[in-house]
């Protein structure tokens, strides 16, 4: 009898399909709801079985392209897309093109006005933390805003910003 069916009672388990009941047809093996059952033609289409077919991509390569479509994505939808940096939080305050190197040049300007980093992000009111991240160049992956840069920029009188 048929494991999932209701039909064919007193068949024998080795002849009929364990999903429909259908007895005396050629069975074959197949994956269904993390069971392996022998099914029937008519039933093969609920093999679970990940097939692999010649010439397919892997896991790897579809999650590589699902990724990068994404980004494809995001990048169409930004505004001056190639003027963005990766992974900050846009929507709020958004943190425009920075030079190359923001961060040398916000250390060397707040060593020249004689500040400790304590001391600058107190006077342009920000988290001390993320006054570092931007001297060590790490604005993005600290979620770091515009506006800090732009209180940045007036209480040292630096360029922060790539202009182009």
């Amino acid at each position: 009898m048929a494991k999932y069916s209701t039909g064919g009672a007193g068949s024998s388990a080795s002849d009929s399909c364990e999903l429909c009941g259908a007895e005396n047809v050629d069975l074959q093996t197949a994956s269904v709801a993390g069971a392996t059952l022998s099914v029937c033609s008519e039933c093969a289409h609920h093999d679970e079985t990940p097939t692999k077919a010649s010439g397919s991509d892997d896991d790897g390569d579809r999650k590589r392209r699902a990724a990068q479509n994404t980004a494809r994505m995001q990048d169409a939808n930004a505004p001056d897309a190639e003027h963005w940096e990766d992974g900050a939080d846009y929507d709020d305050d958004q943190l425009p093109y920075l030079v190359s190197d923001y961060g040398d040049v916000l250390v060397e300007a707040r060593q020249d006005a004689g500040l400790q980093t304590a001391e600058l992000a107190d006077a342009v009111d920000a988290d001390e933390s993320d006054v570092l991240a931007v001297e060590q160049g790490r604005a993005t992956q600290a979620n770091v805003g515009g506006s800090l840069i732009a209180a940045l920029e007036a209480e040292l009188d630096v360029k922060l910003v790539d202009s182009n």
